[in-house]
């Protein structure tokens, strides 16, 4: 952070003695970031077309923890509850903790109503700061005595064989640390947030269903999302478990467990969940992610050593690219825009260097590749009004982005919680075959 503050601090000093310098240093470096970050998207694809091989049936199960961390989920809880009996791995080798905080009464009394299997427990977290998922989690991971731990949302729909898949890794590859499972996005059937919702699952499957698996072809490390995410306890108990202060936990303990001289890989098995909504939802979430990816890259930039040179490497190209990109892009549609619209108020042609409309548009292009394969993969229907919707869609990161700037000095353990809606007519778990949209791409 040190180093950031004195770069911004040495080139606004820049700009305003020699402005015309520090104009063309900063345009050279902004298209170097577009040109590299097409690059690095396009090689990702390439190598998520490599599947891993299969793992053998173990001759016996490890023991598993799920864990769900819950706070004001009243409506949901009886569908997670449902959702979670759905899982198909030996009763006697699991446990589950549905964990919840002191003073929520509300949601503790829909989970005691609800039927639960044997195997699912509820955890109270005693009253403490910081107020927020990580630290519910390390309550729980006391009480845990799996060998595998898995964590979930209150919105999560996993595939039943998820656990199976899972288990079968772990004990295929000894120094396999955590395995990734795609998150896809189901319709929420609230009105008003269509376009959000869309771009949302969208850009969802071009990292669960492309960038992820494209890394873990690579053998590099990456930010695990936020649910769906299996765990060797030994692992997680060396790395000190999640920290309780950062608002993104998952994306810093994917850094952590690779430092430690773990593994990432992904597997195939999806989550279904919906998407945040409307704008009033959308916002503080991606406020939090935002404001957790400046923390994580705080936290490991102190000691890049740590990470090794392909460690560091993907730091930069996830939590670094996906910062500089959300600063970056309502300032750049607003400068071509301008450009434009004068150009055409003056009836000129627009006054816009050629090299920067080709490195924009080589950005876009491999965005849009992105979304178009990882939809694919996903089963979802992108369409050339998706495409163009897109860039309004990225903008909005550049108002989250401010936020996130802000909260972070102001606030920056304060956790904006994702509210989530019971479904008026829950869709029924669908199970596809094992890639099929995959195979289609």
């Amino acid at each position: 952070m040190l180093a950031a503050t004195v770069f911004i601090g040495s080139y606004a000093f820049a700009a305003i003695r020699w402005p015309e310098t520090a104009f063309m240093a900063g345009l050279l470096i902004v298209q170097a970031a577009f040109v590299l970050s097409a690059v690095w998207k396009t090689v990702i694809a390439i190598a998520s077309l490599r599947r891993p091989s299969p793992a053998p049936v173990p001759i016996e199960w490890p023991r598993y923890t799920i864990l769900v961390a819950l706070h004001d989920e009243a409506a949901v809880a009886p569908d997670l509850i449902a959702n979670l009996a759905r899982i198909d791995y030996p009763a006697h080798r699991l446990e589950a903790f549905i964990v919840l905080e002191a003073h929520d009464a509300a949601t503790l009394a829909a989970v005691e109503a609800a039927p639960k299997p044997a195997w699912l427990k509820t955890c109270i977290v005693p009253p403490g700061h910081p107020l927020t998922k990580p630290r519910a989690l390390n309550h729980a991971l006391a009480q845990a005595r799996g060998d595998l731990v898995t964590i979930y949302d209150a919105e999560d729909r996993p595939h039943p064989q998820q656990l199976r898949r899972a288990a079968a890794r772990f004990v295929a590859q000894p120094r396999l640390g955590c395995l990734q499972a795609p998150l896809r996005i189901r319709p929420s059937g609230r009105a008003g947030s269509a376009f959000l919702d869309r771009q949302f699952a969208f850009e969802y499957a071009a990292l669960f269903e492309v960038t992820l698996p494209g890394m873990a072809r690579l053998g590099l490390p990456f930010p695990l999302g936020g649910t769906s995410n299996h765990i060797r306890m030994t692992a997680l108990r060396a790395a000190g478990g999640w920290d309780a202060h950062n608002v993104t936990e998952d994306a810093d303990l994917g850094f952590r467990l690779w430092s430690l001289g773990w593994t990432l890989d992904v597997i195939d098995c999806p989550t279904w969940e919906t998407p945040p909504g409307g704008l009033d939802r959308w916002l503080p979430q991606r406020t939090r992610w935002l404001k957790g990816y400046m923390q994580t890259w705080g936290v490991h930039t102190r000691r890049p050593r740590r990470l090794g040179r392909r460690g560091l490497l993907s730091l930069v190209m996830t939590l670094g690219a996906a910062i500089l990109a959300a600063g970056a892009h309502a300032p750049t549609l607003a400068w071509l825009a301008s450009a434009v619209l004068v150009g055409l108020h003056a009836g000129i042609a627009p006054a816009t260097p050629l090299a920067s409309i080709a490195v924009l548009g080589a950005g876009v292009i491999a965005a849009w590749m992105g979304c178009a394969v990882g939809a694919r993969r996903a089963g979802l229907d992108y369409r050339l009004g998706d495409m163009l919707a897109a860039p309004a869609y990225w903008s909005l990161l550049s108002l989250a982005f401010v936020h996130a700037a802000w909260r972070l000095i102001i606030e920056p353990h304060v956790w904006d919680k994702t509210p989530h809606d019971s479904e008026v007519q829950p869709l029924e778990l669908v199970v596809i075959a094992d890639d099929a949209g995959r195979e289609a791409a």
